[in-house]
Formats: C-alpha cells, structure tokens, sequence
C-alpha cells in the first residue's frame, strides 16, 4: 500500500479563515508507515529544494568571498576519501572476520568427519550456525530492526526523497556490520554486499550529520552539510563505496548506483562517487597485500573477494550463440520467477513477524536447523569420485576450501555434492566458476545444488538478520550456468567455467533488472575482459525475458515495504488527469503577519510539513500567494519567541536574532515538536512577521496542468511540495499542495476509480524493455 507521509498528512479540520476549502473535502487517505528493516516505522519526505528568503539570502551574502567556496569544495572531497577510506576498513573487516570464523567452524568439523565421528561433527556444525544466527537475529530484533534485510531498498527509497527513522543510525551502523559477519559465518544462504552497500551509506551519512550539536562537532566548515541536498550526494557515494568494498569492484559500484539507486545523477557526482570508490580498491589493495604474507588467519586461504579464476584465454564462436542466447532467457524467466516466489515468502514472513519478536526469533532458528541439514545431509546422497590426475590443487582438500572436498569419502576420492553443499558461498561461486573442471561435477549434483541453492536463497533473505541477495543469486546462477554448459556437452566449446558466469550474469538480470553494472561487476570479480559480448548478451535478453513477467526484486521490496517511491516515468494514466483531480482538502495557509495563537493551534492539528503563506492588505493590494513556510521554520520562530505586540510593530533587525545556522536542518529535527515549547496565554496573542522566513519562490503548477506533467517535475527537480495556483484569479490565490503521495495509484484510484479500471489487465507489460523505450521516446 502507498504511504502518505506523516509529515504531510491532510486532516479534515477547519481553521476558521485560515482553511480553503477545495473543490473535494477528501483527504489523502494513504498510509504513513513504512516496513523499515524488520519493522513498521513512519517515514517523511526530504527537503531537497533551495529555499530562498531574505535572511538566507543575507546570510549566504555574508558569508560571501572564495575562501567560503574553497572552504565547501575542500570539504565535500574531505568527505568523500574519508567514506571510501572508512568504507575499504570496513569491507576488509568483513572479509576477514566471515573467512576465519567460517573457516575455523568448517575445519572442526571436517576434523571430526575425518575421525568418523559424524553425529558429533552434524552437531558441533548446526550448532555452531544456531549460535551465530541466533547472535545476529537477537541483536537485529532488540537493537536495530532498521538493520535487517540487505537495506538497499531503504537506501533507494532515501535517494528517492524518502526518510525514516533510525535507517541510517549509529547503531544501525553496529548491528549491520556484526551481524552480517554472524549472519554470512552461519552458513546462512545470504550475502554481504546489500549490508555493505547499507553499512557505508550509514558511515557517509554519519560523517555529513557531524556538524550536528548531537556529536558535539560544531566545526563552522561542517555547517555547509546540514541540508538533505549535500547529505544525499554523501550517501549516494557510500552506497557506490558499498559495491566496490563488497566485490573489489569500483566501477562496478559507481554504475550500480547509477543503474539501480540514484534518482538524480549528475557529472559532478560521478567525479566524486568515483574518486571514492578508487579510495577503497587502494585500500583494500593495501590490506590484501598484507594478508598475503600469513598474518590474516584463514582469510586468503580460499579467496580474496575477488573470483580470478577463469582461463586466460577465452575463445568462442559463432556456434556457442544460441546456448547462450538459451542461457539469457531460461535465466530470465527462472529471474522472474524467484522474485515471484520471493514476494509471496515475505508476504509470510511479515504476517509472522507482525506478531512479536519471539516469533521472529523462531523463524530464525527453523531457518537455520533446515539450512544446516540441508548442507550437512544432501551431500550423502551423492556418491564419491575419484581423484583426477593431473592437477595441481590437492585432492582431496581437507578443512578450509577447494574443489575436492573427502567429506565421508575414502582416501584418493572426494565428494563433488561436499564441494559445493560444505563450503562458504565465496568458496563454492570460485569452485564453480573454475576453468578445466569440465569433470569435476556430476550433473545430477549441479541439479540438486541448484534446486536447493534457488530455494534457500528465498527462504533465508526474509529472516531478521542483516541479509544480501547479491551472493545467493550469483551462486545460483551459476550452478544453473553449469548445468546448461554440461548439458550442451559437445554441442558448444565453451568452459563449464564460462557458463556458470554467464549464468550468474543472466539470473542477476533477470531478478535485479541490471544491465550495464552487472557486465562491469563481473568483469572486475572474474578479471577477465574477454567475457564482456557474451556478458552483455545474456543480460539484455535475460531483462527484456523478466521484464515481461513482473517487477524488478528492488522495485518489488520498495511496494512491499510500501514506499511511496516516485518513478522515472509518469503511467499513461496520468495524462488523462489534472493537477486538480488529485488534491485534496482542506488546504492551511498562514498571513504573512500571523497571530501566535493560529499558528499554534495549525501546527497542533495538523502534520502538514510545509504550508502556504497569502500576503493580504494591508501588506499588499490583494491576497496573493507570498510563499511556503515550513514546519520546522516555524518551530524556530515560536522556540526563539520572535513575536510582535501587534500586527502593524515594527519589527526588529532579523539578521541580529537569527543565522542561517538557526534554520539548517540537523539530525534531531524529527523529534522537535509543537509539544516541547511553553507559552504564556500573553504570548499567544501575541504576531508573528513571517516575511524573512516565507521561500518567496517556491514551485509552482497550474491547476490545468496534466498530472504526468507534473509528476515528471516533481521528480526531476526532487521536490517535497509543489503548489497548485488557479488558472484564472479568484477568491483564494492558491488551489493546493501537491506532494508525492498524491501520485501514488493508490490516492488516484481512490478519487478516480473508473480511470484504473482494468488497469492492471492494459498494462500488464508496461515495465518490459521494448515499452519502456516507446515510452520514453513518447515522453
């Protein structure tokens, strides 16, 4: 369900004059809430426009000379090498602990086996993952809900204009990154990359808010931060920071952001998320070279991140096309389907997470006895091989990593079903994705990993846990690119090898709907440039497969959490209605010399963030539309008791009470409220001018203009609220206050439902390929 945002929440209240009545007395009936990690949380919009009025003006004139500029130039690239900097530690960190406390769990056991001891060594393994999963789930569920999940939807709907609360808090920050470390340790099928990319879009967020009086940093040059615009340009270049700490990736994750995140891109901040993600390949370069010589642990011994393991040359031909071209669509389709299946498996998760948190802690712990019993138990079924000769990697490998792992087999032989069931998920992408292995898997084995691997990877995201898609879906895809190599057989020359990349391109596609990061990511994990025609052949017909089908998985969490989420595109719907077809009332508007008394009582009935201010004789010659004030704006006002005896005093100098810095927006200013000030029944009778305060040029639309239209400058230009003026002069110089809420199909359907009739059936392929770039070349 669409959210309407508590912060501009329309109540049927009437203000005496100061209420307009609209042409409809319904309100905006969609819901405040959003599903927020593990939790249901209220959210609000972000104030990404400038705001213009004569005390910021005066004082951006004060501050005016080149040192200010250097001073905000210096500190914006201060900022982004101090995230990727911070955001290389990270990701090593991550490495490292997982490699060694997975390792050391994995030795153990394979110790055990070794002694024949298989009820202790089933034993010491399923409670070792109960432990480290029950670690992760207890401190998600009482500490930090908001960290649970991957967090990329959370961090799509903030680039979006979306904020809640707590997603990008300090303890959120804490939470994500142990228990992902947990999480991954306890074999669980999930991955590190979505919580990686959450984790630095927490640290670039925290270092942006640091000009805040709640860090006790009140460093001058930190005020230029204290605005949503520069604070999402931050967060935009953690979460690039995220992919390429996660994969060793750096352009890979400067383009994920681009491709798939960002809601506003520009050529300035390509150049900074850029510089930040070349940050963290220094650093991780730097910490990987010292591992190198030992002094890690386990962490080396199976991989460093990066899977350099395909053949040097890669040779194709004309005749290995079409099993690619085969490869692309089944990988859609199976793309499409394991969204499908996912959305129906969180639907269930949410119904029992709904109760409390002990059913949460109940689902953790089934999910993690069935993920245990299948990694230790499926193996048997399969039977042992022997040795190849003629390699150079140890068969077969006891403990930490490899291809040939003994499990219950005899000497000189090694079970395939063991190399990919008891491994990390690292390991088992490495194992498959290995060149000249052509026989080193039974087929039958790749068909059960792969039935098991798709269906774990479901079952396991929707736990309280810190949790990624990323690893289980390339692990997934993989094993099914192995299978169609195996099953060509004779019929391609293609490495089994390059198929399970491929594979892993194709299902990536299809579920996540990328196309250009996913040819750039894998380039950089493989290191091998020669793989690119047939990466991006299989990804642009594994999307144009998917997309036919249903959403994307991001899109798809974005409406299950219900964000109001704002797309690219307007729907065709849209140009059959106008502006004034969606507003609703009543409307609150404030003189420009206000009683205190109105304003109180506005801000305590209302949520309305921001609110209309008319300039009336006889401080104009008619009413007319002055500005918007906003919420937080008059807080300061009413805090600071910037009042006037009466509504023709002459004010006092506003530069000499007020600073810009008085106005800028910090981190607490969600827990600000009406509530907290004190006044006197004097006070209240008291005025207020609004005319510094008052953003004398705020956008605006008239009430003709086609609701596509308007939907395109809402989001193009990342505003919170948009006015609606009359087309021709009347009584009330402003018809309404458009914001995202009143796009969303739901508030749309409600006013119109003879407009969505058969909606879904019309445009059940309106996010496929094909009608995405009609669409875009009719826009």
């Amino acid at each position: 369900m669409a959210i309407k945002d508590a912060a501009e929440e329309v109540e049927p209240l009437l203000v005496d004059h100061h209420s307009i009545d609209l042409r409809r007395a319904a309100s905006n009936s969609t819901s405040q809430l959003a599903l927020i990690g593990s939790s249901v949380s209220p959210i609000e919009s972000l104030d990404f426009e400038i705001f213009e009025n004569e005390l910021l003006s005066q004082d951006w004139r004060a501050r005016g000379g080149r040192a200010q500029i250097y001073q905000y130039v210096l500190l914006k690239w201060t900022l982004c090498f101090l995230v990727g900097l911070f955001s290389g530690c990270v990701g090593f960190f991550n490495n490292i602990a997982i490699e060694n406390i997975a390792g050391v769990k994995f030795v153990v056991t394979s110790n055990m086996m070794l002694a024949n001891k298989y009820m202790w060594a089933f034993g010491v393994f399923a409670v070792s993952n109960l432990m480290l999963m029950m670690f992760a789930a207890v401190i998600t569920a009482y500490i930090a809900p908001a960290a649970a999940g991957s967090g990329i939807p959370e961090v799509k709907a903030y680039l979006n204009g979306i904020d809640a609360p707590e997603i990008f808090s300090f303890r959120t920050l804490v939470v994500k990154i142990v228990g992902c470390i947990a999480a991954v340790s306890s074999s669980l099928h999930v991955g590190k990359a979505g919580p990686m990319l959450h984790t630095t879009a927490c640290i670039a967020s925290l270092l942006a808010h640091t000009g805040s009086h709640k860090y006790g940093l009140t460093w001058r040059w930190l005020r230029y931060f204290k605005n949503d615009r520069d604070r999402r340009d931050l967060v935009t270049c953690g979460a690039g920071a995220g992919i390429a700490a996660a994969f060793r990736a750096p352009i890979g994750g400067v383009l994920f952001v681009l491709e798939s995140l960002s809601s506003r891109w520009r050529s300035a901040l390509l150049w900074r998320a850029f510089f930040t993600t070349a940050v963290v390949a220094v650093v991780l370069r730097a910490f990987i070279d010292f591992c190198r010589s030992g002094k890690c642990g386990l962490f080396g011994k199976g991989g460093l991140i990066m899977f350099d393991v395909t053949a040097d040359n890669v040779s194709y031909h004309l005749s290995d096309i079409p099993p690619v071209i085969i490869l692309g669509v089944i990988g859609g389709i199976l793309g499409s389907f394991y969204n499908f299946l996912l959305d129906k498996v969180l639907q269930i998760y949410t119904i029992i997470h709904e109760k409390n948190r002990a059913f949460k802690l109940l689902l953790a712990i089934c999910g993690s006895i069935f993920t245990s019993c299948c990694l230790f138990g499926l193996p048997w079924l399969a039977s042992c091989r022997p040795c190849p000769g003629g390699i150079s990697e140890a068969c077969p490998s006891i403990g930490r990593s490899g291809n040939f792992k003994k499990f219950q087999c005899a000497p000189d032989h090694y079970n395939d079903l063991a190399s990919l069931f008891f491994n990390t998920n690292d390991d088992t992408v490495r194992n498959l994705y290995s060149a000249g292995t052509e026989n080193a898997f039974n087929k039958y084995s790749i068909l059960l990993f792969f039935v098991t691997s798709y269906f774990l990877g479901i079952l396991s995201y929707g736990l309280v846990a810190p949790s990624g898609l990323f690893m289980p879906v390339i692990l997934t895809g993989a094993t099914y690119g192995r299978l169609i190599g195996m099953l060509m057989g004779s019929k391609s020359t293609l490495d089994h090898g390059l198929f399970a990349v491929l594979g892993s391109a194709s299902l990536l596609s299809g579920s996540m709907r990328m196309t250009v990061s996913v040819c750039v990511i894998l380039l950089e994990l493989t290191n091998n440039l020669l793989l690119l025609p047939l990466v991006m052949l299989v990804v642009l017909i594994s999307k144009t497969v998917a997309d036919c089908f249903n959403l994307g998985i991001y899109e798809m969490l974005l409406r299950l959490k219900g964000f109001p989420f704002l797309q690219g595109h307007a729907e065709p719907y849209m140009r059959q209605l106008t502006v004034s077809d969606v507003v609703t009332g009543p409307l609150r508007v404030l003189n420009c010399v206000e009683k205190v008394g109105n304003i109180v009582h506005i801000l305590e009935t209302t949520g309305h963030n921001g609110f209309p201010v008319i300039g009336e004789p006889p401080f104009s010659q008619m009413q007319v539309l002055y500005g918007l004030i906003l919420r937080s704006h008059l807080l300061v006002l009413l805090r600071k008791k910037y009042f006037l005896s009466s509504r023709f005093s002459a004010r006092t100098n506003v530069f000499d009470q007020f600073s810009g810095d008085d106005f800028a927006k910090c981190v607490s200013d969600r827990h600000d409220g009406i509530g907290d000030i004190v006044l006197t029944a004097e006070e209240m009778e008291m005025f207020i001018d609004l005319h510094p305060f008052t953003n004398t040029s705020p956008y605006t639309v008239v009430e003709t203009m086609s609701l596509a239209k308007a939907h395109m400058l809402f989001r193009e230009v990342s505003l919170r609220h948009l006015l609606v003026i009359p087309k021709f002069p009347s009584s009330a110089p402003v018809v309404g206050i458009l914001t995202r809420h009143d796009f969303m199909p739901q508030h749309v359907t409600n006013l119109h439902p003879f407009w969505m009739r058969g909606r879904n059936k019309l445009f059940q392929f309106r996010n496929s390929t094909v009608i995405n770039m009609f669409r875009g070349l009719w826009l």
